[in-house]
């Protein structure tokens, strides 16, 4: 069985700090053979930047997903041209910066990571079904392991692309609202399946950030500047038991692990 732990979106400084200090122990206490999150806002509460894109990996993270926050920091765009295990949605241009999909060797086998936005309450963008069935296509055949980041708005668009990839990819979870759902399951023909993952930073918050900011913004409509909260961390995420031979999930299971 390949063991793959998935983490979700990393907010700012403290997230980070999740990552670092509780990282090695999920690891070791998992069997963890391969470790994704989505880092798009990694950096300050928005954004990611090449030396925390740099941060993560050294901590313990093989492959680092992302959003429609991938472009926030400067000096990005050359770095996910260099590297290849982060990655930036596949459904963006052709033109754009970096990949889409990077195949992860693991002490199990081969792994395709694919990262996807979701087009309701987002930016236009192609069609993230038709480019999943794109890039599966392309895929060596040999390689029968397939996790999806599905970052996108509305559950309804996550549920879709949950049924419709079920069958091809071994995992698809869900991020961008930074609320952990109680809904992870199995789907008929194999596929993992959690709406949000939920999210690596201050749960002392709104989604991450100052509460006294957010609730303010609200209330009168005036912009302020969004700053990241630094209380109560958690890492968020789920771990997921997929069968290397066929790619198909045979257990999941959300995690929450609190920062002391």
């Amino acid at each position: 069985m390949l063991n793959v732990l998935f983490i979700g979106d990393i907010v700012g400084r403290p997230g980070r700090q999740a990552i670092r200090e509780l990282l090695p122990e999920l690891k070791s206490r998992h069997a963890i053979d391969l470790v994704i999150a989505n880092g798009e806002n990694a950096a300050g509460g928005i954004g990611l930047t090449p030396d925390v894109a740099d941060d993560l990996l050294f901590y313990g993270v093989d492959v680092l997903t992302s959003g429609n926050h991938i472009w926030k920091k400067r000096g990005i765009e050359a770095y996910l041209d260099e590297t290849p295990q982060v990655l930036r949605p596949a459904n963006y241009p052709g033109s754009a910066p970096g990949r889409g999909v990077y195949v992860a060797d693991t002490a199990r086998g081969r792994v395709a990571v694919i990262n996807l936005l979701g087009r309701v309450f987002m930016p236009p963008i192609e069609c993230p079904f038709q480019v999943f069935d794109r890039l599966f296509e392309q895929l060596d055949p040999d390689v029968k392991t397939c996790i999806v980041d599905f970052h996108a708005e509305a559950t309804s668009e996550k549920q879709a692309f949950g049924w419709y990839a079920d069958g091809k990819a071994s995992l698809v979870a869900g991020t961008h609202t930074h609320v952990q759902t109680a809904d992870e399951r199995i789907l008929p023909n194999g596929a993992g399946y959690l709406t949000d993952v939920g999210m690596t930073g201050a749960m002392s918050s709104v989604i991450g950030m100052n509460r006294e900011i957010a609730i303010r913004r609200l209330i009168t409509g005036i912009p302020e500047q969004f700053k990241v909260a630094k209380k109560n961390i958690q890492l968020q995420g789920v771990t997921a038991q997929i069968e290397i031979a066929t790619g198909k999930c045979k257990k999941i299971s959300r995690i929450v692990s609190c920062l002391r």
